[in-house]
């Protein structure tokens, strides 16, 4: 940071809703950017807020004079190095952000299935794919076809970054809200564009270390893979396990996974390369395995595991390959989705993944919760995750390569 100030501050609210004391908590916040100005404000709430959300953004937009806010509920928050797991609470975190031209947007499923044409989310949007970025998104993930919305802005947006999340809160009533500037919406999504001089640099973590080879898959249908590089798909996938020892055969039943190149033009391929899905089934009758995609002929596989060893190494380097790739650039921010079954429930004990950005980037300020599916880039296309850690960090547009 150039100033005693920093660029981005973010906490957290853990008390009940009281208007005279949120008004001081918002203004001290804005307070700590000193002579920076807010750009963009992202809010986080758990259920327990939901029936005064509409009076709070109210509040945090006049107090903490933010002219952009954006975000929504989760059943557990994120903020700077803490993961405030299963505690009532709301998350603000404010980014002055040099340069940047931001504009919102709110979309429907009617919007989705209006959306045939090619200029269809232009111009609902407002913002061609030369006056973007990158974007970052929230959505409802109960009332809206999320992947047709993500492959409607693939199409229009790719190969610019799209990340964010599928928003949580009371999964038995399949409730959440999703927050953009003064509205509250029960259905639907948000979302911002960053333009100018600021983009959005992309850290997706899908928790999982390759084990083996890489392979060609040389025989599919539908999401079946019948053969690897011309072997039954089913032995490969036996003598891959059984060429580990027996202590991480151990750790790996039941935690097998496909990792499935997307961008198959690097000349060796590494983490961040591979699309991780699950591993439905096998049939060692037909040599056939399933997976969670429709893999192609010709496409590069390589089998992965997940646990939590396999995660905190996933996540430490490519957290330690963005710090190389922004070398020397200053990093304004950044907003964590991280997968409801991360956290304790992954590691055994909380603030693993918030804990590692600040460890590894920080000090930043850091906003974020915990998601019922995770957007992020795999290669030049953006996806739906899950079990991954999506991390959206606010830089300097210099540092973004350019687009092809």
């Amino acid at each position: 940071m150039n100033s005693s100030h920093p660029r981005s501050v973010s906490a957290s609210w853990r008390k009940p809703f009281e208007e005279t004391e949120l008004r001081a908590w918002a203004a001290g916040l804005r307070e700590q950017l000193g002579p920076h100005r807010p750009s963009l404000g992202l809010v986080f709430m758990t259920p327990g807020y939901f029936d005064q959300a509409r009076d709070i953004l109210e509040i945090l937009r006049l107090h903490a004079q933010i002219p952009v806010l954006a975000g929504c509920s989760g059943a557990s928050l994120i903020v700077n190095e803490d993961e405030l797991e299963d505690q009532d609470a709301l998350v603000l975190g404010l980014y002055s952000l040099p340069g940047a031209e931001l504009r919102t947007t709110r979309f429907t499923q009617e919007d989705v299935e209006a959306s045939a044409e090619p200029d269809s989310w232009p111009r609902h949007t407002g913002v061609s794919p030369a006056e973007t970025n990158g974007w970052l998104a929230f959505a409802d993930p109960f009332h809206m076809d999320a992947e047709a919305w993500l492959r409607g802005w693939n199409s229009t947006y790719a190969p610019k970054a799209i990340l964010g999340g599928l928003a949580s809160g009371n999964f038995s009533d399949q409730r959440t809200q999703v927050y953009l500037n003064g509205d509250v919406f029960e259905e639907g999504g948000v979302g911002v564009s960053f333009g100018g001089a600021i983009g959005i640099h992309g850290v997706i973590s899908q928790g999982c270390t390759p084990i083996g080879e890489t392979w060609t898959i040389t025989d599919t249908d539908r999401h079946i893979i019948k053969t690897i590089a011309n072997r039954p798909a089913y032995q490969v996938l036996v003598d891959t396990f059984q060429s580990l020892s027996n202590a991480e055969q151990a750790k790996v039943r039941g935690n097998l996974f496909v990792g499935l190149v997307i961008n198959e033009y690097s000349e060796e391929f590494q983490r961040g390369d591979f699309l991780i899905r699950n591993l439905i089934g096998t049939d060692p009758a037909s040599g056939s395995i399933a997976v969670g995609a429709y893999p192609r002929r010709g496409q590069t596989l390589q089998f992965q595991k997940r646990d939590a060893n396999a995660a905190t190494e996933d996540l430490g380097l490519l957290l330690d390959r963005a710090g190389q790739d922004l070398e020397g650039q200053p990093i304004y921010g950044a907003c964590l989705c991280s997968c409801n079954g991360r956290g304790t429930k992954l590691f055994g004990s909380s603030s693993h993944d918030a804990a590692m950005i600040q460890k590894k980037l920080g000090p930043l300020g850091v906003s974020g919760f915990f998601c019922n599916g995770e957007i992020g880039p795999v290669g030049n296309r953006n996806f739906l995750h899950g079990y991954t850690a999506s991390i959206a960090l606010f830089v300097s547009r210099p540092t973004l390569p350019a687009s092809p």
